[in-house]
């Protein structure tokens, strides 16, 4: 913490970098090497934007893959049914004509397969491009690039699918935005809010392997609450569906979640209609919200997205980095940003700024007060740099005007003020 001595009325109105005081000074624009600093640092952050186009790139290389496999190995069998049996000659070149038929859709397929993949591909390389072009003097430029691209993020985890499409095409930034993977998380998003699983079922299935490999409960959660559904429909078929549907979809995860398991059950015996809370909390709407809030949380693991939106973490990023004790005082500067209540309302949940040292900026110069340039006390209490005080009192015959309050002294009249 820092002390400034003396201070006549106890005004001292210097900045600091957040532990005490002001409506002294606004830091002075940053120097080349200073906005060096701010890009790397922000570059750090760029992970998301690399990762999710690579992410779709793969999966659609695996989709490809087993598709070709599979596409081939039917063909495969189906020549050596040829050479196995004993066909007619006419009935030999109307499975050719099937098998060769299979073979011109495939080759289809994997051609529009190739055109999705190089459309990720020419994303990956907008993006690289995008931060490669980044350095000091466009620095302005690609933040604001930047912060349009974080808000298209926003609204597309917010479903504002309309006005996303409309800021990503007005700025052209359709390469680095991810319209196209939001669209397909809202399909599935929309039929659990519709109380439907079979879209998330079909997502489950395409992205079976990585969700295995993420130790992911989701399928399951799904077939539990299809279980229950089941349960609710409160008729003798509706049981009997029940526990044959348990039998097929239940029972291969008995190993791994066995006490879930046995929970979810057990309400053939309970029914819909139990007034238990252990049983009756199933049959409640928000283990649909429950569903949605889940997916999304594994949409975003499977892509390598950040669990808020990016605008939300900038901002809490923010906050913190503004928010001090001083910051909640009644005599806080009107232009701190947390002096107002709305802000203060944001940060309150938030840490300090973990402030290792404080510094003064002089409100005229804009340069840093310390023991080569010394902070001066005016008698009405504002505190502003020797060597800028000293310059105005050369111009002005030795007369101090306040550049805030407009009070006249003499340059006699300061007082040292001491940093300790």
């Amino acid at each position: 913490m820092m002390e400034i001595d003396p201070v006549p009325n106890g005004n001292a109105n210097a900045e600091t970098d957040g532990t005490t005081a002001t409506s002294a000074a606004i830091a002075p624009p940053p120097a080349r090497s200073s906005r060096l600093s701010q890009l790397t640092e922000s570059l750090k952050l760029e992970h998301q934007l690399l990762r999710v186009p690579f992410e779709h790139y793969k999966k659609m290389i695996r989709a490809k893959h087993r598709a070709f496999e599979k596409e081939v190995s039917s063909v495969v069998s189906g020549v050596g049914d040829l050479t196995d049996s004993d066909w007619s000659k006419d009935d030999t070149v109307l499975h050719l004509t099937s098998l060769v038929s299979r073979l011109q859709g495939l080759k289809r397929k994997l051609e529009e397969g190739n055109n999705a993949e190089n459309l990720q591909a020419q994303r990956c390389r907008a993006r690289i491009d995008h931060l490669d072009s980044a350095d000091a003097e466009n620095f302005s430029e690609w933040n604001n690039t930047k912060l349009k691209r974080i808000l298209v993020d926003y609204m597309l985890r917010m479903s504002y699918f309309d006005t996303a499409t409309k800021l990503t095409e007005s700025s052209n930034i359709q390469d680095l935005v991810d319209i196209d993977i939001f669209q397909e998380a809202k399909k599935v998003i929309d039929a659990l809010e519709n109380k439907e699983v079979a879209p998330a079922l079909a997502w489950c299935a395409d992205n079976k392997s990585r969700l295995k490999k993420s130790k992911s409960k989701f399928e399951f959660q799904l077939r539990l609450q299809e279980f229950i559904e089941l349960v609710r429909a409160d008729s003798a078929d509706s049981y009997k569906h029940a526990i044959q549907y348990a039998r097929k979809y239940l029972a291969p995860w008995g190993s791994t979640h066995m006490k879930e398991l046995q929970h979810v059950v057990a309400t053939l015996a309970f029914r819909s209609n139990t007034e238990c809370i252990k049983y009756k909390s199933l049959f409640e709407p928000k283990q649909w919200d429950f569903l949605v809030l889940q997916f999304k949380q594994e949409f975003c693991k499977l892509y390598g997205m950040t669990l808020e939106p990016l605008l939300n973490i900038y901002l809490q990023a923010g906050l913190s980095a503004l928010k001090t004790p001083f910051c909640y005082e009644e005599d806080c500067t009107k232009e701190d940003p947390l002096s107002q209540e709305s802000f203060r309302n944001l940060a309150l949940p938030l840490p300090y700024s973990k402030q290792h040292h404080s510094k003064l900026v002089c409100y005229i110069s804009r340069e840093l007060m310390d023991t080569e340039n010394p902070p001066q006390v005016l008698p009405n209490g504002y505190v502003y740099s020797t060597k800028a005080l000293k310059e105005m009192a050369e111009k002005n015959g030795g007369k101090i005007t306040c550049p805030r309050t407009g009070y006249v002294c003499n340059y006699s009249d300061l007082v040292k003020a001491f940093i300790s």
